[in-house]
C-alpha cells in the first residue's frame, strides 16, 4: 500500500527546503525537483525503519 503525504517546498537561501508536517520530516535540495526527491527519499527511508507504533505517534492529529 502507498501513502501520500503532504509536501511543503519553499526556498530558502540559494536552495529549497522540503517539510513533511505530518511526520515532521525534512530535506533540502538546490532545485525544487531535488528536494522533492530527497524529501522521498527521507520519507522511503523512514518508513522502511519505523514501526508502525512510531509512524502513529509522529503523525499530527488533523491531518
Amino acid at each position: 500500500m502507498t501513502r501520500q503525504w503532504i509536501a511543503i517546498i519553499e526556498r530558502e537561501g540559494d536552495g529549497y527546503i522540503a517539510l513533511c508536517p505530518e511526520l515532521d520530516i525534512a530535506s533540502q535540495g538546490a532545485t525544487v525537483a531535488e528536494a522533492r526527491k530527497n524529501l522521498n527519499e527521507a520519507l522511503e527511508l523512514f518508513s522502511e525503519t519505523a514501526s508502525a507504533t512510531e509512524i502513529e505517534h509522529r503523525q499530527h492529529e488533523g491531518m
